[in-house]
């Protein structure tokens, strides 16, 4: 009976020790954390500027000379649907990332408030934009509407983005992360 007093703990130390090294194997690499969390915000970087309208209205431009560029009609607003699937599913990742320490804890949480700012613009403004692409809308319809998500929404956009981006600079660093930061 005195040895099973013994045997106890020390089969209970171990199964503890198993489960904390499962435990510890389970959570992302400080790289692929960064990958999930960060390096896909590239997908947002043109957000409330004239580079995505542009690259919006292009979808749905046709060349008359040129048969090849004929459009079905639903080229633009099919771009931001498909941007939309990409930022949800991309927002899904980051929230189910396992984020240990308080670095991680606040990248995580910057990148899912960033994430959820832009998602509804997209799913709304962009795709109000894109409607009119694809119909060939009233270009002062579709200036407007630029104009006001770059006024609406630009300045908090690049609040939030910039200070994604400063912690993920220094995430990196600590990290030895090689990035690119594009500057």
């Amino acid at each position: 009976m005195k040895n099973l007093h013994v045997f106890f703990p020390k089969r209970l130390l171990s199964f503890l020790a198993l489960g904390l090294l499962f435990l510890s194997s389970c959570s992302e690499s400080p790289t692929k954390f960064f990958e999930i969390t960060i390096l896909n915000t590239n997908t947002i970087k043109d957000f409330a500027s004239p580079v995505l309208a542009q690259r919006l209205d292009a979808e749905a431009k046709e060349f008359p000379n040129i048969p090849s560029s004929k459009k079905k009609g639903d080229e633009a607003v099919n771009s931001i649907k498909l941007n939309t699937q990409f930022l949800e599913q991309s927002l899904e990742k980051i929230k189910k990332v396992s984020a240990s320490g308080d670095d991680q804890k606040e990248i995580q949480k910057l990148a899912v408030d960033l994430y959820e700012y832009v998602i509804p613009v997209y799913k709304n403004e962009y795709l109000a934009y894109a409607k009119l692409c694809d119909t060939k809308g009233d270009q002062s319809a579709k200036e407007e509407i630029i104009k006001n998500i770059d006024t609406k929404y630009g300045p908090t956009f690049m609040q939030k983005h910039d200070a994604l981006m400063a912690k993920g600079k220094a995430y990196a660093e600590k990290h030895n992360i090689q990035v690119s930061w594009g500057e």
